[in-house]
């Protein structure tokens, strides 16, 4: 697909947006468009004919994201201290593209491990890094293979799929789409749900993507997809193949501790009520918030700051956490 630089940056981004990409060529939605207009019937193909005529509206070009250099992800690492070897891969990727013409491009990644380890929080930590957003597809709960790739305007009720979406209505030609819980994706005989992702997962074959619905060419070759599981058997080999795999541990005790203290800060930094709050935490909070895994630090926190402000302290303390988090053990944690 045809893309050129642009010399305004964005200062918003911490990876400045220097490149236009084109996603789809116009002429073959004009194209679509013209034949629909023809074959009348215009009740039946008005959803269709909504979309071609929303594509080309919005038109085909989308921003993609162009790294001058590799940003400081300090603080990354310390927020998630046990996603070194993925940030780590990140940075490699940014170090390729600065100081060339070329986009950021990243290989696919399978970020595996245990619930609650904070698979999902990193990938939107990702997005906010390169500033593109994110989009999220969850697997467990999808019963159909037309989610990712779309299904066919023959249907009664048909739809785009979520990568056409992200790329149509986005602003983004390299959006962060996150598969969540990819070993949970229910496949019959009929459907697929992951039979899109062979094509979407290589590099050649997704700058020619296409939509089951819209039935036109897009260019996904500059996705980035982040792959989240459990357990890799329940992957096919082939969709392993094109991932890196990176198996990430639960934190450690120490870890844990401060990424509770990071997200104590992080969130009485986020809100005004914050300021009523002491900077930081107890120790002996700590000790507890440490025994939960990183999913559920967050909700024990909002829990203990409300406590605190109802009893008019400015101290978080180890009474004020749910019950429920005080009495559990460490489950899955690396002792």
């Amino acid at each position: 697909m045809i893309h050129h630089s642009l010399v305004p940056q964005a200062p918003a981004l911490r990876l400045p947006v220097a490149q236009i990409r084109q996603v789809f060529q116009p002429a073959d939605v004009e194209r679509k468009l013209a034949r629909l207009q023809e074959a009348g019937n215009q009740r039946e193909y008005e959803t269709l004919r909504t979309v071609y005529e929303r594509m080309l509206e919005r038109g085909p070009e989308r921003f993609q994201v162009k790294p001058s250099g590799v940003p400081d992800m300090a603080s990354l690492y310390d927020q998630l201290p046990n996603f070194t070897e993925v940030l780590d891969d990140v940075k490699r990727h940014v170090a390729l593209a600065q100081d060339s013409r070329d986009g950021l491009e990243v290989t696919p990644m399978l970020l595996l491990g245990p619930p609650g380890i904070g698979k999902t929080h990193f990938a939107r930590h990702l997005a906010e890094l390169l500033g593109t957003g994110m989009n999220l597809v969850s697997m467990s709960s999808m019963t159909a293979g037309w989610l990712l790739s779309g299904s066919s305007s023959q249907w009664k009720g048909a739809r785009p799929g979520k990568v056409f979406e992200a790329l149509v209505e986005g602003e983004y030609a390299n959006p962060v789409i996150v598969v969540d819980e990819i070993d949970k994706a229910a496949c019959d005989a009929q459907y697929d749900p992951l039979g899109a992702l062979y094509g979407l997962l290589e590099h050649d074959t997704a700058q020619c993507f296409t939509d089951e619905f819209a039935e036109v060419a897009i260019d996904a070759s500059q996705v980035i997809w982040i792959t989240t599981a459990n357990d890799e058997r329940g992957i096919p080999e082939p969709i392993l193949n094109r991932m890196n795999v990176f198996a990430v541990e639960a934190p450690t005790p120490g870890q844990a501790r401060t990424i509770a203290r990071n997200l104590y800060q992080g969130i009485r930094a986020g809100h005004d009520w914050g300021r009523l709050l002491d900077p930081e935490p107890l120790d002996d909070v700590l000790d507890q918030l440490a025994q939960m895994a990183p999913r559920e630090i967050r909700r024990a926190l909002m829990t203990g700051f409300g406590n605190a402000r109802l009893d008019h302290r400015t101290t978080v303390e180890v009474a004020d956490l749910p019950r429920s988090a005080a009495g559990k053990g460490r489950m899955g944690f690396v002792q």
